[in-house]
Parts: C-alpha cells; structure tokens; sequence
C-alpha cells in the first residue's frame, strides 16, 4: 500500500468517529474522519443522491493513503485537491492515511452514501474496493488512481510519468561517476517497474554502461526504512540515488554521503539542496478541475486516462544549481521532443536483463505492454518479485 502511520490512523479512529463529523468549508476543507475498519455489507444497486440544489456544492471526495504531510504522492494530490475546492458549487472532502484493503471499502461506501457526486482513490491498492463500491451506486463518479479496472461508472486515471522519469535518468547517468545508479522502490508493480526502466533507458541514452540498482522496501511511505534502503544502495558504490517512494528519506541519505539524489513527485530540494539534482513531478490539478467540470456538467464518461508531458500532468523539477548547462540543454531538448510527439521512451530495440528484445528496432511499446510491464531492462540490477 501506499503506506500509512498507524498511530495517526488510531488517533483519527478514535477522534472522528464519523465522516460528516468534519466540515467541507469552502476557505479550508478538513480531512474527513475515518471510516470504521470493517467495510459495510454490499448494498443493493441504487442511484446515486439527484443533482445537487440550486445553491448547494457539489461534495467531491479524495482518499490518500498516506499524510499529506509527506512531501511526495499524497502531497501532491493534495495541492490539485485545494484548488478543485476553490471551484465555485464545490466543496471537498479527504482522508489520509487509508489502508489498502477493507478500510478503504468502508471509506469510499461511507462518502457515497453520504451523498459525494465524485470519488477519487489515489492509491493502487483502492482498485478493487472501488470497483465493488461503484456497482452499487451507478450515478456517482469514481476515478481511480494507477490501476487499470473499468466500469460504466468508474474510470482509471494515470500520467505518464515515465517520460520524466526517462529525462531525470538522463540528468543521473551525465552527473554518475562510477555509472553506478540506485533506486530505492517501493513494490514490484507495472507502475514502478515501468519507472525504473525509463529511469534507466535516460541514463544509458548518456552513458552506456550505466547501471540501475534497484532494492525493494515493500512500503509505499516509511521514512526510516527508504533511508536505509537509499543507504545500502550507497554502501554498494552508488553514486545517485533515484526513488519511487513518498517521502524525502532517500533525499537526505544521499546527501549525508555526499553524493546526489533525484527526488520523486515533487521537488524536494528543500530536504536535501546539496544533493538534489531534479524530479519527476506530478501536477493534477488540470486533470481534476477538467473532471470535475465534466462531472457537474453532466458530460463526464468513464475511461482510462493517460495523460503526460504534452498535458503537463507530469514534469521535470527545476534543476539544482550543480547540474551543468550542457546537461541540463540536452535533457530540456529531448523533453521538447517527447513534448512534440518526436520521440517516444520505449522505442526499440529494447532488450531485457537476459537479452531478449521486448521491443523490436523501428516499433515502440504499446501502451497496453506499458501498463502490463513486468520485467526490466537491460543494465537493471534486481528482480521483479
């Protein structure tokens, strides 16, 4: 799961016992309270509430699964979430800290039934729990975040973040002295392994022989442990550390040894300004306000979407005053023509760790072996399990 802090999970459970507890001001929504952790029975397939009264906000609902406070993932829906209540007819509603799993059910039944025109899940492991939730309310809107299920009422959402990842491998493998690359990961799930090979296939774009070692945490958000993970990358002669974790732990790891780091959904500079060189970085605020526009005109249909550079969903961070002008003219002119629709991340030939070719010279990768991507590339230290 996109990870949580059980201690905070326990005060909320037993601070806000009920969702409607917290208010949805329009000046500052309040995270809504807890649901209780075992999901409510199945109810029979119902409309959702009509639409809202002339006069009354539309209520529209986040679920994160870690704080919002963690500078990464959760952070960064967070920030488009303030904006969509900004949004005139709206108010919003959040919860942090969800586990994957029944409680989420629980969670994201609660808000339908309290009447929200719209759900968003914004970890992986809400799929499932949306999906059973959604055929029972056919007229709310759910979007969920990372997965690939669909329904008459649901819709899957990512961003392409691959493309920015591919342009910080390329920052990475041009600042590497040893060629050594690590990546602190979080669970081995088509979206991060997806990550990891772009991040790769930049870095060797620059240098060849460069390296990506990869260890696995199994948690989407515990500080320590992606530090101690960052660190034992360190301990093997790596000289950059890239992440796909929530929080600034790897950030701060690198920049105790000494060497440099690229951060992940956000910029984290500010946590280690000596060491980071860039991140890829989400912004889902135009993606959410165009879907709740969608959802209150009455226009929104269920999909999957995939939006990236081109749509601005995904970006690269700002670059740290240590990466040289040459480097940083390369990577923004290879942006401009993933932008510009010139190149395309997975063009072949690409070959796995053994030498197979996954991608044939002149083809690309379509986007349905993207989403399903189980394997890594070659020069990616590590297994997928």
């Amino acid at each position: 799961m996109r990870g949580f802090r059980l201690i905070a999970l326990m005060l909320c459970l037993a601070a806000l016992p009920l969702l409607a507890a917290c208010g949805e001001d329009k000046a500052e929504t309040k995270p809504a309270a807890q649901a209780p952790a075992e999901a409510a029975p199945a109810a029979e397939p119902q409309a959702a509430p009509a639409a809202p009264a002339q006069g009354e906000d539309a209520r529209i609902g986040f679920i994160y699964v870690s704080p919002t406070g963690d500078a990464g993932w959760s952070y960064s829906h967070d920030v488009a979430r303030k904006v969509i209540a900004d949004m005139p007819g709206v108010s919003t509603s959040f919860v942090e800290s969800v586990p994957e799993g029944p409680d989420a059910e629980a969670i994201i039944r609660d808000m339908a039934q309290k009447g929200f025109k719209a759900i968003f899940a914004t970890s992986y492991g809400y799929m499932d729990s949306m999906e059973k939730v959604a055929k029972d309310f056919p007229n709310v809107a759910f979007m969920h975040c990372s997965g690939y299920k669909t329904g008459p009422n649901m819709s899957a959402y990512f961003g392409r973040m691959y493309e920015a990842r591919y342009l910080s491998g390329m920052v990475a493998g041009a600042m590497s002295k040893s060629g050594k690359l690590g990546y602190a990961a979080a669970f081995p799930i088509p979206e991060v392994i997806r990550g990891i090979n772009a991040f790769a296939l930049g870095a060797q774009a620059v240098n060849p022989a460069a390296e990506v070692r990869v260890v696995w945490t199994k948690t989407w958000y515990d500080p320590a442990k992606e530090k101690e993970a960052a660190k034992s990358l360190l301990d093997v002669g790596c000289d950059v550390i890239a992440q796909h974790q929530d929080s600034p732990g790897p950030q701060e790891a690198a920049q105790e040894r000494g060497v440099y780091s690229v951060g992940y959904h956000t910029d984290m500079t500010a946590f280690a300004p000596k060491a980071h060189l860039t991140a890829p970085i989400w912004n889902w605020a135009p993606f959410y306000k165009d879907a709740v526009e969608q959802i209150l005109a009455g226009t929104w249909k269920h999909g999957s979407y995939w939006p990236g550079l081109a749509d601005g969903t995904v970006d690269l961070a700002p670059f740290g005053e240590m990466v040289p002008q040459d480097v940083r003219d390369m990577v923004l002119a290879k942006k401009q023509e993933i932008i510009d629709g010139k190149y395309k991340v997975f063009s072949g030939p690409v070959f796995d760790q053994a030498g197979k070719e996954m991608v044939p010279d002149g083809q690309v990768a379509a986007d349905e072996a993207l989403l399903g991507m189980t394997w890594f590339v070659k020069g990616v230290v590590g297994t997928t399990e």
